[in-house]
């Protein structure tokens, strides 16, 4: 089973699609959301769909009493140069050898792969992907989300999973 840490930015593109049952039923992954990450949910609707994927156990919460010195440590650090939820995910991914899922860019993606390696960090094109292979979804419901997320400002690089 690969545990994978859900920052705010992967876990915001699956509320939006009310499709965080994709990230529940994708095989040998288990995903979890810090505490931290919970707190960036803040708009009604995506907050009642995160309570209830919780809930359901789509998705599981980070045990914080799991988290040692040195994770702490690393923690403290990453957050002097970017949010306490990205930090918390990356600390998480590190320290536990787990996955980590975020979109962003910039600086939190450069440090994300020296510290962990680009192979360890999943985006939502790359669940998607993966939800495609395992059958969960087609090609169509995965280009149908494309479009509805790059309307939400989430744009892709391709124009179709199926050039995939």
């Amino acid at each position: 089973m690969r545990i994978v840490a859900v920052d705010a930015s992967v876990l915001i593109n699956f509320l939006l699609l009310d499709r965080v049952d994709i990230l529940a039923t994708l095989p040998d992954h288990c995903f979890v959301v810090s505490d931290a990450v919970c707190r960036e949910i803040t708009r009604p609707g995506q907050k009642d769909l995160l309570s209830d994927a919780l809930d359901t156990n789509h998705l599981k919460r980070q045990e914080n009493s799991d988290t040692n010195e040195n994770e702490l440590r690393i923690f403290a650090k990453l957050t002097e140069v970017m949010g306490v939820g990205e930090a918390a995910c990356l600390a998480a991914a590190e320290c536990r050898g787990w996955l980590l899922a975020s979109d962003e860019r910039g600086l939190f993606l450069r440090m994300a792969r020296e510290r962990i390696g680009e192979h360890r960090v999943l985006t939502t094109p790359e669940i998607l992907f993966r939800a495609i292979t395992s059958e969960i979804i087609t090609v169509e419901q995965a280009d149908e989300a494309k479009v509805y997320l790059e309307e939400h400002r989430f744009r892709m690089k391709f124009d179709s999973f199926g050039d995939l």
